[in-house]
Formats: structure tokens, sequence, C-alpha cells
């Protein structure tokens, strides 16, 4: 049985199809590259938002149960999060650059461009738009399960201390 979309609650991996969703937004947009500067950004570039899912799904497939597995878990949102911000000061490089020429960003497999100067700089500063909300929304919901995790380590400790102090009393 399905739930209303009304009543659905986000996802606490939510962060893991936002990481997809940047990936797959970052290669469309290094498509719009010409072949001379995507010879030397996209790689890199590509390699970021790669870097950044890959740690949001290894982070997501990691529960945290104890120190060493919470540790790990903090290890691989905390280098999601730092190629995240390293993905977004090269995204704004390649906008820069694809701004000096942006209906050279839209051209057909002819080799024509198939839209007027006005239409491709609106287009170029949607595809950026978007990509810097997603990076945005992806830094939050990383900073959210880091804290989150934290949270829950210190209840699980609190928690594991009144049971010892529990046993001791018994004991005494």
């Amino acid at each position: 049985m399905s739930v209303l979309k009304a009543r659905r609650s986000e996802s606490r991996a939510e962060y893991v199809n936002v990481a997809k969703e940047i990936f797959q937004g970052t290669i469309d947009f290094l498509s719009r590259l010409s072949a001379r500067y995507s010879r030397l950004m996209a790689p890199s570039v590509s390699g970021l938002a790669s870097k950044v899912l890959e740690h949001a799904e290894v982070a997501n497939s990691i529960y945290p149960t104890d120190k060493v597995k919470c540790e790990t878990r903090e290890y691989h949102l905390v280098e999601a999060r730092g190629a995240l911000m390293a993905l977004d000061v090269e995204l704004a490089q390649c906008y820069e650059i694809m701004m000096k020429n942006p209906e050279g960003c839209f051209t057909g497999v002819d080799g024509k461009r198939s839209v007027a100067p006005a239409e491709a700089k609106r287009k170029l500063e949607n595809m950026a738009q978007r990509l810097g909300e997603l990076i945005d929304e992806e830094n939050s919901k990383l900073t959210g399960v880091m804290k989150s995790d934290k949270e829950r380590l210190k209840a699980a400790k609190r928690a594991a201390k009144k049971a010892a102090e529990e046993i001791s009393q018994e004991g005494t």
C-alpha cells in the first residue's frame, strides 16, 4: 500500500538521491562545454560529482551503531561534503567560460548554432541555478545527517552510562 504524497516524510537517505541529481546535472552541464574546454575540465569536474555520489552511497550503507561505524560514516559524509564544495567552485569556473560564448554551447549535429544568444544565456543560467540549488540542498542534508549521527551517538553513550549505573547500583 502506498502512502499519499501529502503524508510522506523525507527519507533520511534523501542526500543520496540529491547526490544522484547533482551527478546527472553536472554531466548535462558539462556536455555543453566546447570540445577544447571539455578535454581540460570535464574529467576533473565530473570526477568531483562522482566522488560526492560515491561517498554519499558509502555513508548511507553504514548504519552508525558503534563508535567505529560512526567515525567511518562521518569520514564519508565529510568527504562527500568536501567534494561538493570543490564541485561548486569548479562548476562556477565552467559557467564563466560558457558565458563567454553561450550560443556556442547549443550547437546542432551539423555544428550550426541552434539557439539564439539570449535564449542560450537563459538556458545556461537556469542550468547553473538548478545545480547551485541542488548543491545547497545537498550541503544542508549532509550537515543534518552528521548532526543527527552525533546526537544519536551521544544518546547511546548516555543510555550505556545509565545502564552501567543501574547495574552497579543493583550490585551494591
